[in-house]
């Protein structure tokens, strides 16, 4: 029996890799699946799967969220760019600039880690439920420097340094490369929003001939990403609220289908993969049923903002949907979400 858990959720992963295992279906990207990824490449042909990083702009999409600060780095006092080493050493003929970043780590183009989100669930089986993560990784084992939520109002103690357990740096030592699969829900449904359960993705998979199997990374191109684009940098939440299609979180047999198609990840252009607010539901329940079926349960990573648009244009035009993917976040120790710069080639 796993020591941190007696009881897990009802068909997750939790223990099919291993008591400890930190990766989910990541496990899935095998050798084999990186062979496959690389049969796909025919042209040589490369997409950059990135938004620029200082896109979507502001902070309307999510006002935690705020887009990345350059600085110089200093010496003395004084700023490193553009410093001639003449005034250090005055036979050195260099000119050196050096800069630093504060990065809100999903802001943009992004993976969120199994660390992400958890849920309030009975793990250890004693009646009471508690705040538990991927294969029952605790929430104690989870975050260094605990914050406290109790009393009259939320009052945040200690720093909050990183995870313990299913930090982002575990996507970046497995390399995240494999084949690719795009489901091109734009061309079918344009710029309307539409949540997609299974049977509308079904229906466009069958239309495109698009196959998916154990251990492929799925994208899904809704032409969101293409919108915030457009808007340079000052999104128009009253276009993007109403905008593109998203996963259907409350249906059951698309959380089904996900669990048994064995996908090793689900990457969109859209913000939150999946329709955020979810359709109301009665009772407790998750306010993102889809980040809480595949970070929570199934161990499945999601990407948000990614930039499909042109790589979907090009693979619809030569009836393909398969390419090799190349997508490792930052190596950053205890992270729970990453930039990340995508690689698609064809």
């Amino acid at each position: 029996m796993n020591p941190r858990w007696r009881h897990r959720p009802p068909g997750s992963t939790w223990g099919d890799f291993g008591p400890d295992d930190q990766l989910g279906r990541l496990n899935l990207l095998t050798p084999e699946k990186v062979r496959q990824g690389v049969a796909e490449v025919r042209e040589g042909r490369v997409f950059c799967l990135s938004l620029p990083l200082d896109f979507p702009g502001g902070n309307k999409l999510n006002v935690r969220r705020h887009a990345p600060r350059l600085a110089p780095t200093f010496r003395d006092g004084k700023p490193y760019v553009n410093f001639p080493l003449a005034k250090l050493d005055p036979q050195a003929s260099d000119v050196i600039s050096d800069d630093q970043a504060t990065l809100w780590l999903q802001y943009s183009t992004q993976w969120d880690s199994l660390a992400h989100v958890g849920a309030w669930f009975d793990a250890d089986g004693d009646g009471a439920p508690e705040r538990v993560y991927y294969n029952g990784y605790r929430a104690d084992e989870h975050v260094i420097g605990p914050v406290d939520y109790g009393g009259a109002g939320e009052r945040a103690r200690g720093e909050h340094v990183g995870a313990r357990a299913l930090g982002i740096e575990n996507y970046a030592v497995k390399g995240m490369q494999g084949r690719g699969v795009l489901v091109d829900l734009h061309a079918h449904h344009g710029d309307a929003r539409i949540a997609v359960g299974y049977d509308a993705l079904m229906r466009v998979m069958e239309a495109d001939g698009v196959a998916v199997e154990p251990g492929d990374m799925l994208c899904l191109h809704t032409g969101f990403a293409a919108l915030v684009l457009a808007m340079n940098r000052d999104p128009d939440m009253a276009v993007l609220d109403h905008a593109c299609a998203c996963l259907d979180g409350r249906d059951a047999k698309l959380l089904q289908w996900i669990a048994d198609s064995g996908v090793a990840a689900l990457c969109a252009d859209n913000y939150a993969v999946e329709l955020y607010p979810a359709k109301p539901q009665a009772g407790t329940r998750a306010a993102l049923p889809l980040h809480e079926h595949c970070l929570f349960k199934l161990g499945v990573p999601l990407a948000e903002l990614w930039w499909l648009t042109e790589l979907a244009a090009w693979l619809r035009a030569r009836q393909r949907s398969r390419f090799l993917l190349t997508a490792p976040p930052l190596r950053l120790p205890g992270a729970v979400g990453s930039p990340v710069t995508p690689i698609a080639t064809v």
